[in-house]
C-alpha cells in the first residue's frame, strides 16, 4: 500500500460529509437558486447558509449572494459548516492573470470534488485563495489531473475563457508533457504507442481491439534516464484519455511505479511516478502561444546515479 492509498484509508475511517446536490439548469443569481430549492426556509435562513459557509459550487465554498450561475454548475449543501482551506503554501502559482491561474498540483491532491468525496481539492484550495483576494472572484474547472499525478494544472476565471478553452482543447493545446517513472528498460529507446480504449464497469481504462466503440489513444515517448531496473521517461500524448499514459505503459508492462489502480508495480518512491512538466496551448482570443513549466521532482531522479 502506498502513501496516497495510506492517506485514503484514512480519510475513509472519517464519518462522510452528508449534503444534498443540484445542477443548474439555466442562468441564475445564488440565492434565488437556493430559495426555489428550499421553499420551506425565510430568505434569511437561506442566507445563513451562504454566510455560514454550507454552500459549495463546483467544489468551492461560497458565501456571495449575488453570484452569478451558469448552466451545468454543480451547487451542494452541506449539512455542517465547511473549513476554509489554509493558505495554499503547498500549492504554488505558476502563472496568473485576469483569465487563468496555472498551478503546481502535489501528487495526492484531487483536482476538483466527485460524487463520493467532498474533500479539499486544487479548486477549493485555488479558489479560497482567489477569495480571500476579492470575494467576488470565481474559478472554473478546464481541465484535469489524476488524484496522484503531480504538475501543471490550469483554471479560468471566467465562463467565457472556460468555454472557450473547452470547446477546442485539443486543437489549442500544442504539447502536453509528462515525466514517467517506470519499471524495466525498453528496447526501443523512444517511440509511439498507438492503442484504443475502453472502460470497464469499474471505471478501469483497458486496451482494446474495438476500433469502433474504443477511443484513439496516441502517446509518444523518450527515454531520458534508465538503469536495469527502472526507465524514466519524457512522454507527450497527442490524445487526453483517461489514465492513458498508465494503461499503455502498462500494456507493454512497464508500469508507472506507484500505480496500484494498473498492475502491482514497486513503489519505491511512496507516490505515483507521474508528473505533468509542460503545457503549452494558445488563447483562444489573442491566438498567443502560452507556454507553461514545472521542475521534475527531484524524486524521480533519486533512482539513478550521476
Amino acid at each position: 500500500m502506498n502513501k496516497n492509498e495510506k492517506k485514503r484509508q484514512k480519510l475513509k475511517k472519517k464519518a462522510p460529509l452528508k449534503f444534498k446536490e443540484f445542477k443548474v439548469k439555466d442562468k441564475c443569481f445564488l440565492l434565488e437558486f437556493l430559495i426555489s430549492k428550499y421553499p420551506s426556509l425565510s430568505r434569511n435562513n437561506v442566507k445563513h447558509l451562504l454566510s455560514g459557509r454550507y454552500v459549495s459550487v463546483g467544489g468551492a465554498i461560497v458565501t456571495q449572494f449575488n453570484l452569478e450561475l451558469n448552466k451545468e454548475d454543480v451547487v451542494v449543501v452541506f449539512d455542517s459548516p465547511l473549513r476554509q482551506s489554509k493558505k495554499p503554501s503547498r500549492l504554488p502559482i505558476i502563472y496568473e492573470d485576469d483569465e487563468i491561474i496555472v498551478i503546481d498540483k502535489p501528487a495526492g491532491l484531487l483536482s476538483v470534488d466527485n460524487d463520493k468525496e467532498k474533500r479539499a481539492t486544487a479548486f477549493r484550495l485555488v479558489n479560497d485563495y482567489l477569495q480571500a483576494k476579492d470575494k467576488h472572484s470565481r474559478i472554473y474547472v478546464t481541465h484535469r489531473l489524476d488524484e496522484d499525478t503531480s504538475g501543471i494544472l490550469l483554471f479560468s476565471k471566467n465562463n467565457k475563457i472556460k468555454e472557450a478553452l473547452q470547446k477546442d482543447w485539443s486543437t489549442l493545446v500544442k504539447k502536453r508533457g509528462y515525466y514517467a517513472l517506470v519499471e524495466g528498460t525498453f528496447k526501443e529507446k523512444s517511440g509511439t504507442l498507438i492503442n484504443y480504449l475502453k472502460e470497464n464497469k469499474l471505471n478501469l481504462m483497458y486496451i482494446s481491439d474495438d476500433k469502433v466503440h474504443g477511443k484513439k489513444c496516441i502517446t509518444n515517448y523518450q527515454v531520458i534516464r534508465e538503469n536495469e531496473a527502472y526507465s524514466l521517461l519524457d512522454v507527450n500524448i497527442e490524445t487526453g484519455r483517461k489514465n492513458q499514459i498508465r494503461v499503455q505503459l502498462g500494456h507493454l508492462n512497464h508500469y508507472v511505479v506507484g500505480d496500484d489502480k494498473y498492475g502491482n508495480p514497486s513503489n519505491p518512491i511512496n507516490r505515483l511516478g507521474l508528473h505533468a512538466y509542460e503545457l503549452d496551448v494558445i488563447h483562444p482570443f489573442s491566438q498567443r502561444l502560452m507556454k507553461f513549466r514545472s521542475k521534475m521532482p527531484k524524486e524521480f531522479l533519486s533512482l539513478f546515479k550521476k
